[in-house]
């Protein structure tokens, strides 16, 4: 999933509530479901594995996936809810939402599943901060009840916070390392961030970290998805590609100014970075003429 640039279609954003005896029959969805579990208690099979939903919440139903639902003890259960498709297709507005097994449907509607890009991600989480995740959704829900100006633009936006916040929920609550050095990891990021103008070296940021240089290497890539000497290279490119666009310093002071000790060394570095030398930046228009 974290190859894949979203572009998320929301389908249906509905705060609705499963009273009983009414249910969710066995189906299989052509596209996504997230539930939040906002109060009473909910049975959800997936794929013959059982789970029990209580407030707080929340599953992930995925293309293809066979499920049913109910509610449990005899009690309503409010359940509020969003179809979407992660990347936007064609076919993306008129989807309609599937109420059918895959033994049951046309060779039409089986043509109409959604390709699954979230293979590492489960079917059902119970988060840590709940309240963030309930905050987005309803937001997202209350963007499509109102329908103002640009309310899917609005809508679509709330929906990637809360697709990142599920993620890195699921991130944290699968590698403890990474939530128990939280402030290790960022404290060497804000180092780094700090520190573009010059080189650094793993030795130094795991002083800065008071981690091994080995654990620390790994913990940093699993969390931001580089190591943090690739994290701070990208960090000194980038300083050094607005100081030359938007500046008329030499491209030899601007090596210099980035921690490069020459600029052979500095103009291989870019150019392995952005496929470009950095003159190439300089030659973008200047601020004055946008």
């Amino acid at each position: 999933m974290s190859q894949v640039r979203l572009s998320p279609y929301i389908r249906i954003a509905w705060d609705h509530t499963l009273h009983p005896p009414n249910k969710i029959n066995r189906r299989a969805l052509f596209d996504y479901e997230l539930i939040y579990v906002k109060s009473g208690e909910m049975r959800v099979l997936i794929e013959d594995v059982e789970y029990r939903g209580v407030p707080g919440d929340i599953f992930l139903l995925k293309p293809r996936q066979h499920h049913s639902i109910e509610a449990m003890n005899d009690q309503p259960v409010r359940q509020p809810h969003l179809h979407f498709d992660l990347v936007y297709q064609s076919d993306s507005p008129t989807l309609k939402t599937s109420f059918l097994p895959v033994e049951a449907m046309s060779e039409q509607e089986l043509r109409l599943f959604r390709e699954d890009v979230t293979q590492e991600l489960p079917n059902h989480f119970r988060l840590r901060h709940p309240l963030i995740f309930e905050k987005l959704l309803f937001d997202i829900i209350h963007e499509y009840e109102s329908k103002h100006p640009y309310f899917e633009t609005a809508a679509t936006g709330l929906f990637l916070q809360l697709w990142a916040q599920l993620a890195r929920e699921h991130l944290w609550s699968t590698h403890a390392a990474i939530a128990t050095n939280w402030v290790q990891l960022e404290r060497v990021k804000s180092y780094l961030n700090r520190h573009v103008d010059k080189d650094v070296t793993l030795d130094e940021l795991a002083s800065v970290a008071n981690l091994s240089s080995s654990y620390l290497c790994r913990l940093f890539k699993k969390t931001f998805g580089v190591g943090p000497i690739r994290y701070h290279l990208i960090g000194r490119i980038e300083h050094a590609k607005k100081l030359i666009q938007f500046t008329d310093l030499p491209i030899t002071e601007i090596s210099e100014l980035c921690g490069f000790l020459s600029i052979h060394s500095f103009s291989r570095a870019f150019r392995n970075a952005e496929g470009v030398p950095p003159t190439y930046y300089r030659n973008f228009p200047s601020r004055s003429e946008q």
